[in-house]
């Protein structure tokens, strides 16, 4: 199974897990989230961020989930990055993060498109439904 790390600002990613746990009624394994505060500084928070992401993959990988490229979570995932072995994702959603949830059996190429595919695919404009 492939884990799921979240690195957001502030509470955005602790949000997101609780939804997660309220629409699947559990906590999911291997998922883990670090939120990112203004006065944090992303070197100091990169050991944590390191162990954070081995207690989160068992093996099968890990994908990497931030909500804006260009700051300072995304900047810290980007030091995570290992090909064929840690992928990420800018634009964290809860469609996203549940299609993730749903589809991390599978290798994590797939998942990384499946996961991206959810967060586009989540977002709708209500009158056209």
């Amino acid at each position: 199974m492939i884990g799921i790390f979240l690195i957001t600002h502030g509470c955005y990613g602790e949000a997101l897990v609780q939804d997660v746990c309220n629409v699947l009624n559990q906590r999911p394994p291997l998922l883990a989230q670090l939120g990112v505060a203004p006065q944090d500084d992303p070197l100091d928070l990169l050991p944590t961020a390191r162990e954070m992401l081995a207690t989160v993959d068992h093996g099968g990988g890990a994908l990497v989930l931030t909500d804006l490229f260009g700051a300072t979570p995304a900047n810290l995932a980007l030091k995570l990055l290992q090909p064929s072995r840690v992928v990420g994702l800018a634009g964290v959603n809860l469609p996203m993060l549940l299609s993730a949830l749903t589809h991390r059996d599978k290798d994590l190429e797939t998942l990384l498109v499946r996961a991206r595919d959810g967060g586009r695919n989540g977002i709708l404009n209500l009158l056209d439904h």
